[in-house]
């Protein structure tokens, strides 16, 4: 892997490599994006692409970064220390509405990799482990707040409860893509809302 750039105009170029390969890789998929659609639309030199990534799976590695970030930051405040059960019900909520804006299409930027990068480079498959770990961990850190307000039991397995709303969110969005039906993100989100609210205090 090759370091950060220490200027902002390098980094702006790196940027602008990886949100071009990560656009058209939500669009035509990993196998269907070469290196040469790559430099063509982010508007740089193979040269550039080279000093940048050290290689097509450092930029993959990289894709997976920024689109765990753009997971992230859609989720805004809503994903973060919870304050009450109305907000993790917004929370929730919110992840369907952009569903419905959707149409169902897309899936989850991350998890939508899984089935094409997992299997095929190990250290692609630990940026997206280590992807799933951020958003779990914001859950986590959510629910915790949330114990400590008295608002969740003592005797709630934090670990568990994280793992099981993001496994139920995931599942949920992969039906939503397969059935262009954000019903089933719904339906998904309404269990792992139930499932937490059996550990209410």
């Amino acid at each position: 892997m090759i370091e950060t750039p220490k200027t902002v105009k390098g980094r702006e170029t790196r940027e602008r490599i990886v949100a071009s390969a990560a656009d058209l890789i939500r669009e035509r998929g990993v196998a269907e994006t070469s290196l040469d659609d790559v430099i063509d639309t982010a508007r740089v030199s193979k040269g550039q692409l080279y000093h940048y990534f050290a290689d097509r799976e450092d930029l993959l590695r990289a894709v997976v970064a920024h689109n765990c970030e753009h997971v992230l930051a859609n989720q805004g405040p809503e994903l973060g220390p919870f304050d009450s059960w109305r907000a993790i019900r917004a929370w929730l909520d919110k992840l369907v509405d952009l569903q419905l804006r959707r149409h169902g299409r897309g899936g989850c930027p991350v998890g939508s990799l899984v089935g094409q990068l997992a299997e095929s480079d190990d250290e692609v498959r630990g940026a997206l482990d280590a992807s799933f770990d951020r958003w779990e961990g914001e859950i986590h850190e959510g629910l915790a707040a949330m114990q400590a307000r008295g608002k969740l039991s003592r005797r709630a397995d934090l670990d568990e409860l994280a793992t099981a709303t993001l496994a139920a969110i995931q599942g949920g969005l992969v039906l939503t893509q397969a059935r262009r039906d954000p019903r089933q993100l719904q339906v998904a989100v309404d269990a792992a809302y139930e499932h937490l609210r059996r550990c209410a205090t």
